[in-house]
């Protein structure tokens, strides 16, 4: 991986911080709307690491391919990676 390695791991310790928080939160039978509240702040981090990670595979991976067939092997894989992003 080529993504900033202490940025991301940075990031992924507070989401799972977040996940200890919210099997406490369901544990103790917390409000649903603050359980939900705090899926969300911890989905929207794993979207930011996941962009991070898009980004660098862009930035490295593609951009260093060589010739015509790891090219399109890597655009291809971007490809089916934004596919399931959509879905």
């Amino acid at each position: 991986m080529r993504a900033d390695h202490a940025k991301v791991t940075h990031q992924l310790k507070i989401a799972r911080g977040q996940i200890d928080g919210l099997l406490a939160m369901v544990e103790n039978d917390a409000y649903c709307i603050d359980v939900s509240n705090q899926l969300l702040a911890t989905i929207a981090i794993l979207k930011r690491v996941n962009a991070e990670v898009i980004s660098a595979h862009l930035e490295h991976c593609v951009k260093e391919a060589k010739g015509d067939e790891e090219i399109d092997a890597k655009i291809a894989e971007v490809r089916a990676l934004m596919k399931r992003l959509m879905d």
